[in-house]
């Protein structure tokens, strides 16, 4: 506060809270956002000493979606992929990867004058929010705009955090949509070890809610529960069952009792192992590599348009400005489309387009 404030900052809050303070002081939007700022990081202790400002504590400060970050972030916003942190906005970005040539059928020639080849990808869909709010919390959302505007693909390939096997399953019943993503792998010990009996080794009889163990003997403890706020089913087997199994020591880490497994409910379950099985295979590993044009998207909007950085105070102004930059990033690749210059594909280093030039 100190440092980004100054001593201009602790003089203009020490005359708010003055008890003779005029009205319109303390209703300033500026002042209000100073002092939100203030209370969320600073409290004032009074010790034998006298009054003394402290840092609150981690523990002490409020979630990050209801901070104040600055003024130019009112609703304080924190997100931290990986090793980066973000104070602002989050952009999701669709855009159309049809491969196919725009032809008239019954001519077979361009129905678009002076085009050639595929139609260029162009980006259907954008949505602005806070950094809080996570990919799979839009997923949802993204398609109910692309359906709005009859816009919604057969197949829709994303990035691993707007899928979830609830979502993909949810979004095919109601959109009709396929969902092509990586889903999580199994995390339990033996698959993470790659050795031993992972959750795949056991039959799952859903009819008469049992589990199969790969030695033939079934599951005695079957019980809907909720786990990290997901519906999920526990099941487990007996410890007298367990104990004298000849291969304890690959099915589970239990010195006491019995192998436990935890499943989704039925049809989001097979899903999950249907996707999970898929995306070993290297055919569906080469079709989901359609979706690296959106990294070039990605790019080409911070390096034409700076969407990086937000050039206005609040949500529905950068959600604006997110809209004009995706109309001028469309217009650029129909221009190029139109005038037969299509948008490099993959990017070619000028080291290397100087040895393909001598070599040529």
């Amino acid at each position: 506060m100190a440092r980004v404030y100054g001593r201009a900052g602790f003089v203009l809050l020490e005359a708010v809270h003055a008890r003779d303070a005029p009205a319109w002081l303390r209703e300033l939007p500026a002042v209000q956002v100073l002092r939100m700022m203030w209370v969320q990081n600073y409290h004032r202790a009074v010790s034998e000493a006298g009054a003394e400002v402290k840092r609150r504590e981690s523990k002490d400060l409020p979630p990050a979606r209801q901070a104040a970050a600055g003024f130019s972030v009112r609703h304080g916003r924190a997100l931290r992929p990986q090793t980066s942190w973000w104070t602002g906005y989050k952009v999701h970005i669709s855009e159309s990867c049809d491969e196919t040539d725009v032809q008239d059928p019954a001519t077979g020639q361009a129905m678009v004058p002076g085009a050639d080849g595929s139609p260029p990808r162009l980006i259907t869909g954008i949505a602005t929010t806070d950094a809080t709010v996570t990919d799979a919390e839009m997923t949802g959302p993204v398609h109910h705009m692309l359906a709005a505007r009859d816009l919604l693909p057969a197949e829709h390939f994303l990035d691993s955090g707007y899928a979830s096997a609830e979502l993909i399953v949810g979004i095919k019943k109601n959109f009709g949509v396929t969902l092509v993503t990586p889903v999580l792998l199994n995390s339990s010990p033996q698959a993470r070890a790659g050795a031993g009996f992972d959750r795949t080794a056991f039959t799952i009889d859903w009819d008469n809610r049992q589990a199969i163990c790969p030695r033939g003997d079934t599951s005695t403890w079957w019980s809907p529960a909720t786990l990290r706020g997901t519906k999920a089913i526990v099941i487990k087997f007996d410890k007298e069952t367990c104990r004298p199994c000849p291969m304890r020591d690959q099915c589970t880490r239990s010195k006491t009792g019995g192998r436990t497994l935890s499943l989704q409910p039925c049809e989001m379950q097979e899903v999950l192992d249907h996707a999970r099985l898929q995306q070993g295979d290297e055919q569906w590993r080469a079709k989901y590599g359609t979706r690296a044009g959106i990294e070039g998207t990605i790019h080409q909007a911070v390096a034409v348009t700076s969407m990086r950085r937000a050039r206005y105070l609040g949500l529905q102004k950068t959600h604006l400005e997110h809209v004009f930059s995706v109309v001028a990033l469309n217009l650029i690749r129909l221009d190029a489309w139109w005038n037969g210059h299509p948008l490099d594909r993959t990017r070619v280093s000028h080291l290397a387009r100087l040895d393909l030039s001598l070599t040529a």
